[in-house]
Parts: C-alpha cells; sequence; structure tokens
C-alpha cells in the first residue's frame, strides 16, 4: 500500500503555523480571518432541540428520520424553489466535507475515471480524486472539457474561495451540456443563503434543470448559515439514481448523523429568522473589512456572495499573508485553492465583531 503522502497532497494549513505565531504575538491579540468557521452562538431554538433529543440511546438511521427528511424535502422547495421533491431525492450526510472527500470513492470511480472542478476551489475535490485513484483536472468552463472518461463535474456556487456566483444561465447551459454527454453534476451549494451583491440559484431550481433532476444533486450545509459546523450537519439533494445507491453503500460503511443532530437540523431548516439575524452579522461584517481592506490597498475581485473576500495587493500571496500577519491579522493564502490564487489572499468574515473591529483598525 502506498504512503499517506503519495496519495494526498501536503495539508494545506499546517504552512500556516510560522504567521499565525506572528499574528498571535501582537500586543492586542490575533485576529484570525483564515479559517471559515463560525464564532456566533448556536441558535436557542437549535440547542433545545438538541437537547431534547439527548436521550437517543438506538442507533440513528443513514436516511435519518421521516421528520428530518420531510424538513429537507420543505426547506428545498421554500428555499430553492424546486418541485415535486420526495424523500427518494434527499439523503443526509454528515457534515458536507466527508461527502466531498469520499463521493468519487462511493459512486465506483477509479483508474481511468476523470473528475473535474474548478480552477480555484476548495481542496477536497481534489483530495476525494486522489482518494479514489481517479484522475483529476481544473477547469474554468467546464463545457470546454473533454467529456471522454469524465464522470463527476463538480460545480461550486457561490465559490470558496472566489465568492462568484453562477449565473441561472450558466448554470443552465452547464446542465445541459454535462447530461448531453452523460456526466454527473454535484453542485456544491453550502454558502447558497450568503448571496450579498448577487442572488445565487440551485441546479435544483426547475428553471436550471428543466423540471428534472436526472444527472445532479446538489450539497447543502447547515455550518455557515445556522453556526452548526460542530453538529456536522449536512444533505444531499437531487437525482434518486445517484441517492439511492449512495444510501445503500453509507447504510453499509455506517454513516450515520446523530439522532439529536438531525432533531437541530429539523429545527434549523424550520426557522428563517435566524438565518435572517446571522446574515446581518455577517453583512455588517463584510462591509468593514471589505472598506478598511480597499483603503489598505487591496483590490477585491468577485466576493458576490459567501463568508470571504477574495483580496489581492498584486504580490505573491505569501508576501500578503507575511505583511498581515505582522498586523496580527491571520489570512488563507490563495494558492491553497489553486495555482490560479497565487496572489490572492482569502479574507474571512468569521470573527466576532470585537475582533473584526481590531482588524479595522490595525488596517
Amino acid at each position: 500500500m502506498s504512503a499517506v503522502s503519495d496519495r494526498l497532497p501536503t495539508f494545506p494549513w499546517d504552512k500556516l503555523t510560522p504567521y499565525k505565531a506572528t499574528a498571535a504575538a501582537h500586543p492586542d491579540g490575533i485576529v484570525d480571518l483564515s479559517v471559515g468557521t463560525p464564532v456566533d452562538p448556536v441558535p436557542e431554538l437549535i440547542q433545545k432541540a438538541l437537547v431534547a433529543a439527548a436521550d437517543s440511546p438506538g442507533y440513528p438511521t443513514v436516511w435519518g428520520t421521516p421528520e428530518l427528511r420531510d424538513a429537507i424535502t420543505g426547506w428545498v422547495e421554500r428555499r430553492l424553489g424546486a418541485r415535486d421533491v420526495t424523500h427518494r431525492h434527499v439523503l443526509p450526510i454528515v457534515g458536507s466535507k466527508e461527502l466531498v472527500a469520499w463521493l468519487p470513492t462511493q459512486l465506483g470511480l477509479g483508474p481511468g475515471d476523470r473528475v473535474a472542478f474548478p480552477r480555484l476551489a476548495y481542496p477536497t475535490y481534489e483530495v476525494g480524486a486522489r482518494l479514489a485513484r481517479a484522475a483529476y483536472e481544473a477547469y474554468d468552463d467546464p463545457t470546454e472539457l473533454d467529456p471522454e472518461g469524465l464522470r463527476l463535474l463538480w460545480l461550486n456556487s457561490p465559490s470558496n474561495p472566489t465568492g462568484k456566483v453562477l449565473s441561472k444561465e450558466e448554470l443552465t447551459r452547464i446542465v445541459a451540456w454535462a447530461r448531453a454527454h452523460g456526466i454527473l453534476v454535484v453542485s456544491d451549494e453550502c454558502y447558497l443563503e450568503l448571496g450579498w451583491e448577487a442572488d445565487p440559484v440551485s441546479v435544483l431550481h426547475p428553471d436550471v434543470n428543466g423540471g428534472s433532476y436526472d444527472g445532479i444533486v446538489s450539497v447543502h450545509s447547515l455550518s455557515k448559515r445556522s453556526n452548526l459546523a460542530g453538529y456536522r450537519a449536512a444533505f444531499l439533494a437531487g437525482d434518486p439514481a445517484v441517492l439511492g445507491p449512495l444510501l445503500e453503500i453509507r447504510k453499509h460503511g455506517g454513516m450515520m448523523t446523530s439522532a439529536p443532530t438531525q432533531a437541530a437540523v429539523v429545527a434549523a431548516l424550520g426557522d428563517d429568522e435566524h438565518v435572517r439575524v446571522q446574515r446581518e452579522r455577517y453583512a455588517a461584517r463584510r462591509t468593514l473589512l471589505r472598506e478598511a481592506l480597499l483603503g489598505h490597498g487591496f483590490r477585491i475581485e468577485h466576493s458576490e456572495a459567501s463568508l470571504y473576500l477574495w483580496a489581492t495587493r498584486g504580490e505573491s500571496c505569501w508576501d500578503t499573508v507575511a505583511h498581515l500577519a505582522g498586523l496580527g491579522i491571520l489570512v488563507a493564502p490563495g494558492d491553497f485553492y489553486g495555482p490560479a490564487g497565487a496572489q490572492f489572499v482569502r479574507v474571512a468574515l468569521t470573527a466576532t465583531d470585537e475582533r473584526v473591529a481590531a482588524a479595522v483598525r490595525r488596517l
């Protein structure tokens, strides 16, 4: 068996350790804007639902409770504009990252198969292909790819790291092209409820898919919209012909969302008010950080949605990381997300109001 180092890239966040030490030495403490991990409280109604379900001695089911599936189908129709969504169209998952990392393997991909993902992308798309020993490549426009052997096409809108949003017209064109070539489209839409200068659209919308879910699956997470990163709460929605076999595989693998978490997700998906409140928090932080970065000589590209500002000073991303670390601010270097990000940094909005204010003062 080959060594892990032969199969996987270096874990990128380890490279930030010395810069984190520099930032932490600032007299007023570090402002960590590197990782997009929520810092605000879990909404009380979700905590109460979790506690109420705490006496759960038995094994949960991989498919989730009927109440959970009802909550997911209801949200997909209400929020995404999808139609005729049944329990067969949804599948709970244990956070979205495990799905991204293991989906190619669970789909049965391997040598001779190809996986494609955006030129600037979450590193785990590549990791998933590597774990399956499938070939992989990055794209600018997926419809320009050679379709031969391409089995899995990842979309990510809004994008991590850039915040770019694919328009309804672009999504429609890509879905039609993929269907014409028998390629499965999996759309990572975990930031869909965080649009600022654009209104993100799901591949599940009938204007995109023509009223059919054939060959398309969307990925959704409650980590960002409901501050549930610690709960590992996410789900898939889309083609039953894809989700059915995945359900069977995940049963064999014991990939179950805990029963208390399932109850918490039911409460979270049934309440839109806490999402509105959290959006307002992020919007306020985004405005402050954006203005401060622009005033400090940065240029910001895309960033019309998601929890990040994609910023550049026209220099090596590591020079920018070092510069900001000297101010006590830690950000993510753009090359974590592909060579095309070599002159950018990703600035997360996930810090408390007090820490964001400190960053603004320093900039």
